[in-house]
C-alpha cells in the first residue's frame, strides 16, 4: 500500500512530531508514504475566489504529480486536507478554472480533478481499517478518556470534502476506540478554535479554544487530540490537560517511538 505524501510546511517545522510520528506509524501498519519532491505551500487558506488561479497552483502540481505516479495523495493536516480536495474539486467541477489553471501551467495531458486526495484518518478507516490497526495495538489505552477534536477544516464544507458527517462525526471517535481508548463525545468537538484569527484578534481565538477545552474536562476528557497544527497552536496555549496529535496517541498503542517537535 503506496501513497504519494504531501506533509505541507508545519509538519516540517514546528509540527516535525506529527510528521514523524505519521510515517513511523504507517510503516507499521503496511503503508508506505512517499514523499512527493518540491512540493510546495498549498497556501494554508483555501482560495475562495474563482478567478484567483496563483494560490490554487501548487495544490494542483501535487495532485498532477500524484496522478503521474499513479496513487493517492495522502496528507495528514487538516488545513492541507482542506485545500488539496477543494482545489482538486475546483479542478474537477469547474471548467473556468481547469482551463485557465491547466493553460497557466502547459501540462502536456490536462489535469481534471483526477487524484483521490485521502486523509491519514481516512486511510486508517477505509484501506487499512480500524480493526487492522486494533490488531497491531500492543499498548491499549485502556482507562484514558480521550476528546477527539476535529476543528472546521477536516468536515466543511461537508459537499465537498466528505470526510464524515459534519454535525456528528464519528471517524475520530472509532479510532480511539480501535487504540483500546475510550472516546469522550461533546459538543463543541467541531467548532472552531478561533482559527487565523488568531493573527488578528487573539482574544477570539483565546475564547474559543477556552470554551472547546472546557467542554471536553466537563464531559470527562482527561487528554485531546487534533489533526490540525493550527488547532494544536490555539488549544495547547490555554489547555491545563494533554492535548496531542492523532498520530501520537496511535504510536504509543503500537508501542512506536517518534520525536519531534
Amino acid at each position: 500500500m503506496v501513497y504519494d505524501y504531501y506533509p505541507g510546511c508545519t509538519l516540517k517545522s514546528k509540527a516535525s512530531r506529527f510528521d514523524i510520528s505519521a510515517v513511523k506509524a504507517a510503516e507499521a501498519l503496511g503503508a508506505e508514504m512517499r514523499e512527493i519532491p518540491e512540493w510546495q505551500c498549498c497556501g494554508g487558506v483555501y482560495p475562495m475566489a474563482c478567478d484567483e488561479i496563483a494560490h490554487r497552483l501548487p495544490s494542483v502540481r501535487a495532485l498532477n504529480e500524484a496522478k503521474n505516479n499513479g496513487r493517492d495523495l495522502l496528507t495528514v493536516c487538516s488545513a492541507c486536507y482542506h485545500v488539496l480536495k477543494s482545489v482538486n474539486y475546483d479542478m474537477k467541477n469547474s471548467m473556468d478554472v481547469r482551463s485557465k489553471t491547466n493553460s497557466y501551467l502547459e501540462y502536456e495531458k490536462e489535469y481534471k480533478g483526477e487524484t483521490r486526495v485521502v486523509h491519514y484518518l481516512e486511510m486508517l478507516r477505509d484501506d487499512i481499517g480500524f480493526d487492522a490497526v486494533s490488531e497491531k495495538v500492543v499498548n491499549p489505552l485502556k482507562e484514558l478518556k480521550i476528546a477527539p477534536y476535529y476543528g472546521c477544516l477536516i468536515l466543511r464544507p461537508s459537499k465537498i470534502i466528505g470526510f464524515d458527517d459534519a454535525e456528528n462525526p464519528v471517524t475520530m471517535e472509532n479510532f480511539i476506540k480501535a487504540l483500546g481508548g475510550d472516546p469522550v463525545v461533546y459538543p463543541f468537538r467541531n467548532e472552531c478554535c478561533g482559527g487565523y484569527a488568531v493573527a488578528e484578534d487573539k482574544a477570539i481565538a483565546e475564547k474559543k479554544s477556552r470554551e472547546i477545552i472546557e467542554c471536553a474536562k466537563k464531559h470527562g476528557a482527561d487528554m485531546m487530540i487534533t489533526a490540525c497544527p493550527l488547532c494544536m497552536y490555539n488549544l495547547k496555549k490555554y489547555a491545563d490537560i494533554p492535548i496531542k496529535y492523532f498520530t501520537e496517541i496511535l504510536c504509543e498503542a503500537l508501542g512506536i517511538e517518534a520525536d519531534g517537535e
